[in-house]
């Protein structure tokens, strides 16, 4: 049986990694990095783990000058992990319990949590320390209220705290490094790690280092630098594509070391191991409710990255209920007058263990709807799509998402699918949303179909709108155009979500009333003391941006083959 010394108690992220890595591994745990390669380099253990690096917070540099300092210390290969890290306490203050003041955790959990906890708590004590474990038994037994605690979601269940959030960092992944004292085998898909000793101070020294990869046609992984504590000196830390028994990774050091460097043992090789992915999937299975093209449309991008799939409807010959008994992730997409119903039907059906994401325009009430209808063991998401199936791609188009407090790791997942094509991810409430979602779709949506209604009412033509516009006004035709060309269908529920968008359209037409009065009393001065008004709540980089938009949309529309007939 192999040994293995790491860093954390049993159910913290290390020990994880450290199953993960051998299941049937002696664990010896330790409170400090230092105390586990002391217990490594004695020979007490086989096998050092330690975390290298966090989609947080970056490369761990000190680690790796840690390593760079050992002999016969070999870096041979790595486990990446999903962190997910819970709020914790005795008491749920939203339940009565007492409010939170002081927050408990390891300085490189807070490290992870910074956006979290300036949102929720920016007030509270933050408190780091070494040993969570005991940090932990120490609230429980002292009944300490208003102490909270931020780490695995085994570990507070373990010391019997309420879960009071789940899952409150997305994208956290960390890699731990595997050492041990016999070099790694060459697989074929490898990468090796090396650090520099701090180097002396020369012009061009990092670009001709990278220009003798280019030159071998090296691919660089990773490149971080660094002054050294001590010295102030540059040091590199590097991981290419290769390991270090090819012949041309070792040319490429000896070159950087005797030809650029120009220092004897200037490189220190942490080690060669099979070449990580940072995205850890833990979903194997996806299945949709609706079958229309948005489903299939995600469907078949989800497949590219190695998921299964499946798509039902009222037509299809598996049903929702057969797909949800067989997949990991069920994902709502249906139209948004049935989504709130849809879910209702169905989210009895889903265990616990599963995820529900909703894809839809309206999220208070689908949300409620699948609050209610679900255990609490199943992970709730509401994600919007602010694009149609017709786009060829994700990149730099936006998507909405609400996280629930029960939105957990598969949510997490499908977050980061995301992310990796591209979408530019905007995070909401509920109710921020569906107010947004009525600025940004259900009143010009109304306003379109309202303006197509006043042109017929007054038989004017609509080939002679172009020869009377601006390109100003233009803008409100182009709209009115598209939603009227492209499915009304979907534009009709977008105009019939429920939910705080609908107070946007109301207060739209009353001050369009207002207005109306204003200026067929011919009352200008007022007219006027409004729009100088509404100029001052508009901070002027959203004016300059809006305007470097409006003219770049200028310019293409002034093209004589674009100009209206």
């Amino acid at each position: 049986m192999s040994s293995i010394a790491t860093i954390g108690p049993v159910g913290s992220d290390s020990y994880q990694a450290c199953c993960q890595y051998a299941p049937e591994a002696k664990i010896s745990h330790f409170t400090r990095i230092s105390e586990v390669l002391d217990s490594f380099t004695q020979g007490k253990e086989e096998l050092a783990l330690i975390p290298v690096y966090n989609t947080r917070e970056g490369e761990v540099k000190e680690y790796f000058r840690l390593i760079a300092g050992m002999e016969n210390c070999y870096w041979i290969d790595n486990v990446v992990l999903p962190i997910h890290l819970s709020l914790g306490a005795l008491e749920n203050p939203a339940k009565g319990g007492a409010p939170i003041h002081t927050i408990v955790g390891r300085s490189s959990v807070f490290r992870q949590c910074a956006e979290y906890l300036e949102e929720h708590f920016p007030d509270v004590i933050l408190m780091a320390v070494t040993g969570i474990d005991n940090a932990m038994l120490s609230i429980a037994k002292e009944h300490k209220l208003g102490v909270a605690v931020i780490e695995s979601e085994e570990l507070v269940k373990k010391h019997n705290l309420e879960l009071l959030d789940r899952e409150v960092v997305s994208h956290n992944r960390t890699r731990f490094a595997i050492l041990s004292k016999t070099p790694a085998k060459e697989t074929g898909y490898d990468a090796t790690a090396v650090i520099t000793k701090p180097l002396k101070d020369r012009v061009g020294i990092l670009a001709d280092i990278l220009g003798e990869f280019t030159r071998r046609g090296i691919n660089i992984l990773d490149l971080q630098s660094e002054n050294d504590i001590k010295t102030q000196k540059l040091r590199i830390y590097l991981e290419v594509e290769g390991h270090i028994a090819n012949k041309n990774i070792a040319q490429a050091f000896k070159t950087i070391e005797s030809n650029i460097i120009q220092e004897d043992r200037a490189l220190k090789i942490l080690g060669s191991f099979p070449r990580v992915d940072m995205r850890v999937k833990k979903i194997n299975f996806f299945g949709f409710i609706g079958s229309g093209d948005m489903s299939g449309w995600f469907a078949d991008r989800l497949k590219n990255e190695g998921y299964k799939t499946i798509i039902t409807g009222r037509s299809t010959p598996t049903t929702p209920a057969e797909m949800i008994a067989a997949v990991d992730v069920v994902v709502v997409c249906v139209p948004i007058s049935v989504t709130a119903s849809t879910i209702a039907k169905y989210g009895p059906l889903m265990r616990d263990g599963q995820a529900l994401i909703i894809l839809a325009g309206e999220s208070e009430n689908t949300i409620a709807s699948a609050l209610e209808s679900t255990s609490q063991g199943v992970e709730i998401m509401f994600v919007h799509n602010l694009w149609g199936p017709q786009a060829i791609a994700m990149k730099d188009k936006n998507a909405t998402i609400v996280r629930t407090p029960r939105s957990g790791s598969f949510c997490s997942e499908f977050e980061a699918f995301l992310y990796k094509h591209g979408a530019d991810i905007f995070h909401d409430s509920a109710q921020k949303h569906d107010l947004l979602m009525g600025v940004g779709q259900k009143l010009p949506t109304t306003i379109s179909v309202a303006l197509a209604m006043t042109l017929k009412d007054h038989k004017i033509d609509f080939r002679d709108i172009g020869s009377h516009s601006t390109l100003t006004s233009l803008y409100g035709i182009l709209a009115m155009a598209r939603v009227h060309n492209q499915n009304p269908r979907t534009y009709a529920e977008i105009m019939a979500t429920e939910g705080d968008g609908r107070k946007i359209v109301r207060s739209f037409a009353q001050n369009i009333l207002k207005l109306i009065e204003l200026a067929e009393n011919g009352k200008i001065s007022n007219l006027l003391e409004i729009m100088e008004s509404n100029r001052k709540d508009m901070p002027q980089e959203f004016l300059r941006t809006r305007m470097k938009q409006a003219k770049a949309v200028d310019q293409i529309l002034s093209q004589p083959n674009l100009k209206m007939s």
